[in-house]
């Protein structure tokens, strides 16, 4: 289970006059976190550095950052921090530094390109990539208000409903959850629900 991108976002923080703006996107794939990298390099071409980091995977298997001509360690490695610590994945981010004319020494750096990546999550929408299985629930009209209930009880939806001679449902369920679920659909209707594991995959679920 891991934090992901839903949208991206952009936030600024200022230190001594030099500006910091952060921009966030999510990416799949190296190729689209370099992409976006160069995008932005170009949308800020008259920015005295565009310093990045990403992180690919699920575990976080792939990480890259880039310090853009600030000292070593002052920029990416930061970001690239934030986004570790985060929890967030498949993510890139750029932030872009208009130079105001102060010195802010190594310390200062480090927490100004901190700061600036934390705005810029903040103006993110997360959600969390969990497993789940789907099933698929047959049953008779006597019986599918006692699982629409029950569906209701633990917040979830039918991905699908079919109303024919009989009442069939797709239903997606957080994995962690899938025993127990079968055990209550199969009490609440006394055996009277013919119930399918279909497939199992991740998904995502909006965090509020």
């Amino acid at each position: 289970m891991y934090r992901v991108l839903l949208t991206g976002g952009q936030g600024e923080y200022e230190e001594k006059k030099s500006r910091f703006i952060a921009t966030v996107r999510p990416c799949g794939s190296e190729d689209e976190a370099a992409a976006f990298i160069e995008e932005t390099k170009k949308k800020y071409w008259d920015a005295r550095h565009n310093c990045s980091a990403y992180v690919i995977g699920g575990r976080g298997e792939l990480t890259r950052c880039s310090d853009d001509g600030e000292p070593p360690g002052t920029a990416g490695r930061p970001m690239l921090e934030v986004l570790l610590n985060s929890g967030i994945r498949n993510a890139a981010v750029v932030v872009t530094r208009y130079f105001g004319g102060v010195k802010l020494g190594p310390g200062g750096l480090v927490r100004a390109y901190t700061q600036a990546v934390k705005e810029g999550l903040a103006a993110c929408e997360t959600g969390v990539m969990r497993p789940g299985a789907e099933f698929r629930l047959d049953t008779d009209y006597n019986q599918i208000g006692k699982i629409l209930y029950l569906l209701a009880q633990r917040g979830l939806e039918p991905l699908k409903s079919e109303y024919g001679e009989t009442v069939s449902l797709k239903v997606l369920v957080p994995a962690e959850d899938a025993e127990a679920f079968i055990r209550e659909v199969t009490e609440a209707t006394a055996g009277r629900a013919e119930i399918r594991k279909a497939v199992a995959y991740e998904y995502v679920q909006r965090e509020m």
